[in-house]
């Protein structure tokens, strides 16, 4: 290969490509065969190997160019904690001065890994930890896809037909449909029988509601899709999710019925509601709640076509919510299912670690004014934000 190529595609990461960059990289740059790149990607993520020379049926001439021109970097793992109740959590190094978080919950024959899309996250949904750091920039594919990398190696999963990693969720730090790209990227590795193999409604993306994002999702990639709406009406709604004002609800669960479309028949949205004391969890709340989950199924013709997850809330130093009561979340899910909605109320987990949903907080160099004005806010009331 000669100098210029050589300097042209110095050391990328291969964990930035999926198949069809793979392919592309293998033939386009190094003249090789594609199926090569195939070879490559099962050292890589089924056998969780990041050093060429271990590749055995790579032979020695490719090997070489590969060392010349590409590395396997997977996120520095700064600490990893584990909860009582089996939750995992993982602080991975990004670069100088940021961090960010992934979470592993272990239940009753399925492991979900909840990933980070972003550093930070720029939307200020007001009770979310994650939003109190402020934004710095959004992860690579390598970034993001290194974070199932990371978790997939530490559980020992040796090929991906032998996994205790069975989902995904784009549900850690950051908005997911603002890093596009690099999301839909590393979901693909994350189906692909070459990465890590998933099921497509194993892979679920969580939105707070980019309107126009949702829908380019439903043409450009098939996973199943979250919706952070935690309020039926654009009053509350707006209150704790300021993006509600651009995107408001009605055109948020427009843009659900055009996903759910573009999909198999009998496919469901899941929206998520935390419930917060006083705040979102009365009676009448879940009537209306009820009310608009009934009229995106009729929308679709089918029952079931949006699922409500109840979340308690889970505190963080300085929050001005509190969680609400067992007895109000019980009452709360029993006006929708009476109603014909189906809810159910998520267990909590890995709060005794700060994994709980709601909860991730990294190491964010903040561009905006918000984590100090929060540490500020904290100070004058005498908190500890310690993590």
């Amino acid at each position: 290969m000669s100098d210029a190529v050589t300097e042209a595609v110095a050391k990328t990461n291969l964990l930035d490509l999926d198949r069809e960059g793979m392919e592309h990289f293998f033939a386009d740059i190094l003249g090789e065969k594609r199926f090569r790149a195939h070879q490559v990607m099962k050292w890589i993520y089924h056998q969780h190997v990041t050093d060429f020379g271990q590749m055995t049926d790579v032979g020695k001439a490719l090997r070489a160019k590969l060392e010349a021109v590409a590395e396997i970097r997977p996120p520095n793992v700064l600490f990893d904690k584990p909860s009582a109740d089996g939750t995992h959590k993982w602080l991975l190094g990004m670069d100088a001065g940021n961090a960010i978080e992934a979470v592993f919950i272990p239940d009753k024959g399925r492991g979900t890994l909840c990933v980070s899309s972003q550093v930070g996250c720029g939307l200020n949904c007001q009770f979310c930890s994650t939003a109190t750091q402020g934004f710095n920039r959004n992860l690579s594919t390598a970034e993001i896809i290194g974070q199932v990398w990371v978790a997939s190696k530490h559980l020992g999963n040796k090929t991906h037909l032998n996994r205790k990693l069975t989902n995904v969720v784009m549900m850690g730090m950051g908005e997911p449909l603002l890093n596009f790209d690099n999301v839909v990227r590393a979901m693909s590795i994350m189906r692909d029988d070459l990465g890590f193999g998933l099921a497509n409604k194993r892979v679920t993306l969580s939105t707070s509601g980019l309107v126009p994002m949702i829908d380019r999702l439903a043409v450009e990639s098939d996973v199943a899709l979250a919706v952070s709406l935690h309020a039926p009406n654009d009053e509350l709604r707006t209150e704790l999710i300021p993006l509600n004002k651009k995107y408001p609800v009605a055109e948020l669960m427009d843009a659900c019925v055009r996903y759910l479309r573009n999909k198999r028949k009998g496919d469901s949205v899941t929206f998520e509601y935390t419930l917060m004391k006083g705040v979102n969890d009365s009676p009448a709340i879940a009537r209306e709640l009820a009310k608009l989950m009934k009229s995106f199924s009729n929308k679709m013709q089918y029952a079931d076509a949006g699922k409500v997850n109840l979340i308690p809330f889970n505190p963080f130093p300085g929050t001005r919510f509190e969680r609400s009561g067992e007895t109000e979340i019980r009452a709360f899910q029993k006006i929708l299912l009476d109603a014909g909605v189906l809810a159910m109320v998520r267990r909590t987990r890995g709060d005794d670690i700060d994994a709980a949903c709601g909860q991730l907080k990294g190491q964010v160099m903040d561009r905006t004014r918000r984590q100090s004005e929060f540490k500020r806010k904290l100070e004058q009331q005498g908190v500890s934000d310690a993590a």
